[in-house]
């Protein structure tokens, strides 16, 4: 294991459990409520990226609506690389991540005078699923979906997997290159983020992969565990390496390499200057945990969303989590500890 994972798995011993199902991309509308002082929320906050965090935003979207009727929030789901294209060229409020920002986006931001601020909202496992006629595979290791998928890759059919397999084409669905899911994914099995084949059908956005593993015998794919719950009575969910994705194994860290955090990244002028925004994630932090599960996500612990909503208030902006050290806490990251 490696030292990026080692690390993500020390953050998620610190999470609580989560529940059920994801939706596409779209707009909500929201506001009414108030920003403490008695007036009104108005005004637009536009959010992209992850499909993965997207139905967290999309929730909790539909949540803020209800007390906020004339703020409109719109939730697309480019992908995290896509949704930071956007973010560091000023077009949207927030964006989702399923994986910490890069140098090149980092710097992007610079170029165009963007202050972001890094927030850990919630835990998510990667699930390797097959069609659920799929009735000679249980349970898959790391080195096993390593022959699959890594960029040399020659396996075309089953047996070439393992021995006893059937003598079929694989069809293989995976995450988009714009996708972080695509990062992490390559990250923990080939060992090299964007190291993969290329001859797969790619999407950023989750549902396609669903709908493609789904309608074929053969296929094996992979996505965000929230998407299998929803879609679990068309799929069949692999063990890897004998551990099955769920909230208690990604919380307690033993479904592994394939567990991870999930971000958001926030303007900090609109965070300053659009009270809808702030509000809107101060939402998120406070009173999301259930939502959170809803959608099929792990939160964080009641601790760690304290720690988060002071890194907000604080107004510190930058990345913490890229090139943190392994075996610290939330908590730690965000007050600037970076190692043990």
């Amino acid at each position: 294991m490696n030292t990026r994972q080692i690390f993500w798995t020390a953050i998620a011993t610190c999470a609580l459990l989560g529940g059920c199902g994801p939706s596409t991309s779209g707009s909500a509308s929201s506001s009414g409520g108030s920003t403490g002082g008695g007036a009104k929320l108005t005004g637009t906050v536009d959010i992209d990226g992850s499909s993965t965090v997207g139905p967290i935003m999309q929730a909790m979207a539909e949540e803020f609506g209800k007390s906020n009727p004339d703020v409109k929030v719109t939730v697309g789901i480019s992908g995290t690389g896509g949704g930071f294209k956007k973010f560091s060229s000023g077009e949207i409020d927030i964006a989702d991540a399923s994986r910490p920002i890069e140098e090149k986006e980092i710097a992007a931001c610079k170029e165009k005078g963007i202050e972001f601020i890094e927030l850990p909202v919630a835990f998510d496992g990667l699930s390797v699923v097959v069609n659920s006629q799929n009735d000679f595979l249980e349970d898959i290791t790391v080195a096993e979906l390593k022959s699959v998928w890594s960029p040399d890759s020659t396996v075309k059919t089953w047996d070439q997997v393992r021995a006893g397999f059937p003598k079929e084409p694989i069809k293989l669905y995976g995450a988009g290159t714009d996708s972080g899911t695509f990062d992490y994914f390559t990250k923990a099995i080939n060992g090299k983020e964007k190291a993969s084949r290329s001859d797969y059908q790619a999407s950023e956005d989750d549902n396609t992969l669903v709908q493609g593993v789904a309608g074929d015998k053969f296929a094996l794919g992979y996505f965000g565990y929230a998407y299998y719950e929803q879609n679990k009575d068309k799929l069949k969910l692999l063990k890897v390496n004998g551990v099955a994705p769920s909230p208690e194994t990604i919380n307690d860290g033993t479904y592994q390499p394939l567990s991870r955090p999930l971000f958001i990244y926030v303007n900090k002028k609109s965070l300053d200057e659009k009270p809808q925004v702030k509000e809107l994630v101060k939402l998120l932090l406070t009173g999301g945990k259930d939502l959170i599960r809803t959608v099929g996500y792990v939160p964080l612990s009641d601790e760690d969303y304290k720690s988060v909503e002071d890194h907000m208030n604080k107004g510190t902006t930058g990345t913490v989590f890229r090139g943190a050290e392994t075996g610290i806490k939330i908590k730690d990251v965000l007050s600037g500890s970076k190692s043990k």
